[in-house]
């Protein structure tokens, strides 16, 4: 099934606010459209500084019986902190030199869940930003600290973009 390229934003309201969608990419662990093993999240921004996702986990990714692996966490913490760069620029790519993520409270398998990003400071090549978990009563599940640096442009330009395949999907 062939998929439509989007150009421009796709605008949304998602938990009463106004949002812009953001590009997913193709084989993506977190947000690939394609990735058979995938979580499939989609990803809005509020076009300055937050960035944001509703998401049930599946009970595959589960460790303990009944609850979110942490890892599946750490995962999603890293993909919305660090989606908080490509805010106004969909091709301003950064990862993560340090990611520290605090465990708070169990969660729950099959529970609708907020994902947040928020930029705390971009300066130059660099960047910190910081994320939540949070549960459907308002009880922050998990947080993390990250500090971004932009990807260096050699590496960039040596990459197969055409892989990648990052568009806003519909």
């Amino acid at each position: 099934m062939a998929l439509q390229v989007a150009v421009a934003a796709v605008a949304a309201v998602v938990a009463g606010r106004n949002m812009n969608k953001q590009p997913n990419s193709d084989m993506c662990f977190v947000c690939g459209r394609n990735n058979p093993v995938g979580l499939y999240l989609h990803f809005y921004d509020n076009g300055q500084d937050e960035v944001f996702c509703e998401y049930t986990v599946p009970e595959r990714y589960q460790s303990y019986p009944g609850i979110v692996h942490g890892g599946i966490l750490a995962s999603m913490l890293d993909e919305v902190v660090g989606r908080v760069a490509i805010i106004g620029d969909h091709h301003h790519f950064m990862v993560a030199v340090k990611l520290q993520v605090l465990y708070r409270h169990p969660v729950p398998v099959e529970t609708p869940l907020k994902i947040q990003g928020k930029i705390v400071r971009m300066s130059g090549r660099l960047g910190k930003a910081k994320g939540e978990v949070i549960l459907p009563d308002g009880t922050i599940a998990c947080e993390a600290a990250m500090t971004l640096a932009n990807i260096p442009t050699e590496v960039l330009s040596q990459a197969n973009h055409k892989l990648l395949d990052w568009r806003v999907d519909p």
